[in-house]
């Protein structure tokens, strides 16, 4: 089954994390690879480095560089390109593989409208996806090719986050 996360809500990667947590709790294996998210470590990285035996059960691989080109990015576009391209390629071989059951592309949708990567190239490594594997593709403005592919879109709609008002993320709560 593919998977979208996608809307200018919070949530995504949330939703996505949910997931991954359910379908080990049933015996099954979940990896993430973060397209866009940097070196910063939040929640879901301590949680998991603070449970070594997950290992090989639950996983997630940051993959980004950070922001592009917003909040203080002084990285050249090319290195956020190279990042991109490198966790995607990490991700077909998670899919790929008869190891995993979910695999997560968070904010994948980001790095295909940023230019970073090809919608084409992502929906060439889903393709033949096996039926019992679930790949779940997050991140604002989802690629109408990606919704047109995919067996379930759930859209996270904005209605009003403090972030409007001036208010930083919080800690333990938005990372």
């Amino acid at each position: 089954m593919i998977v979208v996360f996608t809307g200018n809500g919070k949530g995504k990667t949330t939703a996505s994390l949910g997931q991954m947590v359910r379908a080990v709790e049933q015996g099954r294996k979940a990896i993430m690879f973060q397209f866009i998210k940097g070196p910063w470590i939040s929640g879901e990285h301590k949680f998991l480095d603070a449970r070594p035996e997950l290992k090989g059960v639950l996983e997630i691989h940051r993959g980004g560089k950070g922001f592009v080109g917003i909040l203080g990015d002084s990285l050249p576009r090319s290195a956020h390109k190279d990042a991109a391209q490198k966790t995607l390629a990490r991700a077909a071989r998670a899919i790929a593989s008869q190891k995993w059951d979910i695999v997560v592309l968070d904010e994948v949708n980001v790095a295909v409208s940023l230019k970073l990567i090809a919608a084409a190239d992502v929906l060439k490594i889903i393709k033949n996806e096996p039926q019992k594997k679930i790949v779940i593709l997050s991140g604002r403005n989802a690629p109408k090719s990606f919704v047109a592919r995919a067996d379930l879109v759930t859209e996270m709609k904005e209605i009003k986050h403090p972030y409007n008002k001036g208010k930083k993320a919080q800690v333990g709560f938005e990372f």
